[in-house]
């Protein structure tokens, strides 16, 4: 990365805390912003820049609050807009910065716009969605599959045309070519840049602008309704429904916005195929500051993996990325890696190379813990997504953050039942436990945050791999700081010779212990 003006976020460490799940204030069971306030220590002390709070607008919740029916207002499940206004004054007291999710892509069914689009389709509410007429031949107005899989089109009985929707039905698409949406938003983000906030995470991102003729992609793979909902999405090249070159123009009215307040644009943006276009979202310096990259999640605990996962946009986007290794979206690391012990060893190492990437790497909830995914039975499975099994979608990485080993986990109050199970956690997990052992997760986490904190003369070297013959070893190096992890059930040497500043497991000298993770200041 070349040298730059330096901002706030070049050498933060951000934090996603999905707030229906993370700290109950008013013993109703579910998280809000008079229990987030009370755990904002808990940030500060584990050493957390940046917080990102998931959607707390009014909503009907079919999407858990990614179906938004009021953008500048808290929905009563979460508090008051005096609640926000005392977490973001907290957090900022404590050195954290305040981002919250903005969902530009689509509203709510529920949204007065979209009622207003219902209720009169001369309305100029109507232009604020898309709209086509039902083709002659009676099929759809195209292929479009969604990112939950089906199709993409609901008919309006009244009026007898469709509407288009990448996720839900009741979560129609804004129409971003309407100059009248531009200007609504700019208004949305000023209004809470005006109480406060550091920024905006922007869900889905690279799918806000369609197609002008809304034409259909070209299908690539076999792709049916009963296929889980990522075969269905890669059987088409998505040409015509995501990463228009329009986006960049919404960006840049954002992003000047945003600077007025010297605040973050953080995108959610991750798609495998069509790099050149999200190298121009995120590397431009005037669009999206700062663009997730989610292929930490969907990779298995090997070494080439690592390694492709890091050089595909490491190679293809200039600047401006996020890593993340956990989200609200995917089963949690430490499970996909094995689980237990074993897991939790893995998702540590790696967490030591993402703090070592160029970018902006955030943690989870509950990742600090170790925590694998919640276990719930049928009955308790609420995500619309994911099939008739809750362990097959969203929830079980949506479970109550256990705090401590009272009943209701510290999350709410003893006898409250909580909107999600907590999915089979043990006294082990709380923060309240691990964080009277030095030998946890928590403290393991903390040290890891507190060296990389110190580290700040990373932010403009290059990122360079380091060779080494050992096929099981990742290892780079940025400036004279290596960053290396042994994935692999045999001890194998580090690649460099130097201090050891941070090591994940228990290893000795720069011999690396089985699946274990180093950082060293390299002699010389």
């Amino acid at each position: 990365m070349s040298e730059h003006t330096p901002r706030w976020w070049d050498h933060a460490v951000g934090y996603e805390a999905y707030i229906r799940s993370f700290a109950d204030g008013n013993d109703d069971g579910v998280g809000d912003f008079i229990g987030m306030l009370d755990k904002l220590d808990h940030l500060a002390w584990l050493g957390i820049d940046i917080l990102w709070i998931t959607p707390f607008y009014t909503s009907p919740m079919r999407d858990w609050g990614y179906d938004v029916a009021d953008y500048t207002a808290v929905d009563p499940t979460y508090g008051t807009i005096h609640d926000f206004d005392a977490v973001v004054a907290k957090a900022h007291d404590l050195g954290i910065r305040v981002l919250i999710d903005i969902v530009p892509n689509h509203t709510s069914d529920q949204h007065r716009w979209f009622q207003e689009a219902l209720a009169d389709p001369t309305s100029p509410y109507r232009d604020y969605y898309i709209w086509v007429d039902p083709p002659e031949d009676g099929s759809l107005p195209n292929n479009w599959v969604g990112y939950f899989g089906g199709k993409t089109w609901t008919v309006d009985e009244a009026s007898g045309q469709y509407y288009l929707h990448l996720f839900l039905p009741s979560q129609p698409d804004l129409n971003w070519r309407n100059p009248a949406v531009l200007d609504e938003f700019d208004n949305i983000l000023r209004f809470w840049l005006d109480r406060g906030v550091d920024g905006f995470r922007i869900d889905v991102a690279q799918a806000m602008v369609k197609d002008a003729e809304l034409r259909s992609n070209p299908q690539i793979g076999p792709s049916d309704d009963s296929m889980f909902r990522w075969e269905q999405w890669n059987a088409f090249d998505h040409q015509h429904d995501i990463l228009q070159p329009e986006s960049v123009d919404i960006f840049k009215r954002w992003n000047a916005i945003a600077a007025e307040y010297d605040a973050l644009l953080l995108g959610e943006t991750y798609d495998l195929h069509m790099l050149d276009k999200l190298d121009r979202l995120v590397s431009g310096g005037d669009a999206i500051d700062v663009g997730f990259w989610f292929g930490a999640m969907h990779m298995e605990w090997d070494a080439q993996q690592i390694r492709a996962t890091f050089e595909l946009p490491l190679n293809n986007i200039s600047a401006g990325l996020g890593w993340a290794q956990n989200s609200h979206d995917e089963h949690r690391s430490v499970t996909r890696f094995g689980g237990g012990d074993l897991g939790r060893r893995r998702a540590l190492s790696l967490s030591v190379l993402l703090l070592g990437l160029p970018g902006l790497p955030f943690l989870y909830q509950g990742e600090e813990l170790g925590l694998e995914s919640g276990t719930l039975p049928a009955e308790a499975k609420l995500d619309p997504v994911g099939g008739d099994d809750p362990n097959s979608g969203r929830d079980g990485t949506r479970t109550p953050v256990p705090w401590s080993d009272a009943d209701g986990m510290g999350f709410t109050s003893a006898g409250v039942t909580p909107w999600l199970p907590f999915g089979g956690r043990t006294a082990a997990d709380t923060a309240e436990v691990q964080r009277a052992d030095p030998a946890s997760p928590l403290h393991a986490h903390r040290e890891l945050l507190a060296v990389r904190k110190t580290l700040s003369e990373i932010v403009d070297a290059p990122f360079e791999w380091i060779d080494t013959d050992v096929d099981s070893l990742v290892a780079f190096r940025r400036g004279n700081i290596a960053f290396v992890a042994n994935v692999s059930s045999a001890a194998a040497l580090a690649p460099v010779a130097g201090a050891v500043l941070y090591r994940s497991g228990a290893g000795e000298a720069l011999e690396l212990a089985a699946d274990e993770a180093m950082i060293i200041r390299i002699e010389g």
